[in-house]
């Protein structure tokens, strides 16, 4: 059953992917290469968030779990920013990019059980701001 949201996020990126391919030629590659990085990597950062989840969740096994999902969550963040002159996109990479920081903040002072709920907020408006 856990893999159904990832099956449902897999065809709304391939969905949004058909779109981006349907944009007019006079939009230019660039537009739609931009769009199809941010669709992208909105993507792997929902599977980042679906790790960071877990690890939460297992985090009296293996705290350093977590941080390599915000470390990926992180990179995925670099990747659209750069690549992004959106307002929108900015606006939901600078709040990801906050909530993130706020969880690895919680984690290094001890809480081996921090509240993720910004991550996975931020992490769908990003979704919501990429999709075409």
């Amino acid at each position: 059953m856990a893999a159904r949201p990832r099956h449902r996020r897999r065809i709304a990126v391939i969905a949004a992917t058909a779109a981006l391919i349907a944009v007019p030629a006079a939009a230019g590659c660039s537009a739609v290469d931009k769009a199809l990085d941010c669709v992208q990597a909105a993507d792997s950062i929902a599977d980042s968030v679906s790790d960071l989840k877990q690890a939460v969740e297992n985090a009296t096994n293996d705290p350093a779990q977590a941080d390599k999902a915000l470390d990926s969550i992180d990179r995925n963040l670099d990747k659209i920013g750069d690549k992004t002159d959106n307002a929108d996109v900015s606006k939901a990479v600078d709040d990801l990019d906050t909530a993130v920081g706020n969880v690895r903040t919680a984690i290094k002072n001890g809480d081996g059980t921090p509240d993720i709920t910004p991550v996975t907020d931020a992490a769908g408006e990003l979704t919501k701001v990429c999709t075409p």
